[in-house]
């Protein structure tokens, strides 16, 4: 059985004050052994305190992105082994905003996977579709794209030790989201994907929904059979309604 997982991403926020206060609040509201995992992934410069307070708890670290390459000469960048150095255990890829933004393409996505791989990170594989490209009738086809770009590059063999995370660009931030049909339609097109490789890895594969989930309608979008939790932007910036999440995902 999957076990679910709720990974919160804090992107471009947050202070040593205003994450102290946050941590502490999670840490006093969350079970001492929850149902779900739960992860935060703070910015870089805050990764060694945040791991620092989460010592001796079940939250675990993740981070944002990473650089493509092991080491060397690339000013500004973050390696895999050094964010597994700091306490990482969790890295996302292929966030929508960095394709989107910082023009990462699927060849750059499929790399930082392998890199952070490499360095004994779970990577969480970011894909989704534009409102244009949905409109069009095009999901499954980006969707499907984006996966066989890591599939090709790492193997099936990677997803036994990776997330994938469903994020619909058009429900990133505006206050849209798929309705649990639309987000369920996904997941089972992602592992029906997966298991035409590896029905194993497809049947054990944590796939998250990241559109927008809010308190008011995660329990709804988490029950449904193909969706093992979320990956979580603004509201795991407030501890009561990251809270009220992460006990969605543990009934289900």
């Amino acid at each position: 059985m999957r076990r679910p997982f709720v990974a919160g991403n804090w992107k471009m926020h947050g202070s040593r004050a205003e994450n102290a206060q946050l941590i502490e609040a999670l840490l006093l509201g969350l079970p001492a052994q929850p149902v779900a995992e739960i992860a935060v992934c703070p910015p870089f410069v805050y990764l060694w305190e945040v791991g620092r307070l989460l010592k001796s708890s079940s939250v675990v670290l993740g981070a944002q992105t990473v650089c493509a390459e092991p080491l060397g000469a690339f000013t500004g960048e973050v390696c895999a082994a050094m964010l597994k150095d700091v306490g990482c255990s969790y890295l996302i890829v292929g966030h929508s905003e960095r394709r989107g933004i910082y023009k990462e393409d699927d060849a750059l996505v499929a790399r930082k996977f392998m890199s952070g791989q490499s360095a004994g990170l779970i990577p969480i594989l970011c894909v989704g579709e534009t409102l244009d490209e949905r409109d069009s009738g095009a999901t499954t086809a980006i969707v499907s794209r984006q996966l066989n770009a890591v599939l090709d590059l790492a193997g099936v063999g990677a997803f036994a030790n990776a997330v994938v995370a469903y994020e619909p660009v058009w429900a990133i931030g505006t206050g849209k989201n798929a309705t649990p049909q639309q987000a369920q339609e996904v997941h089972a097109h992602i592992r029906s994907a997966i298991a035409a490789r590896d029905a194993k890895i497809a049947a054990d594969l944590r796939i998250l929904y990241g559109g927008s989930v809010k308190a008011a309608n995660a329990r709804e979008i988490f029950s449904m059979p193909d969706v093992d939790g979320g990956l979580i932007g603004g509201a795991s910036l407030k501890a009561d309604e990251f809270l009220k999440i992460c006990a969605a995902a543990q009934v289900h």
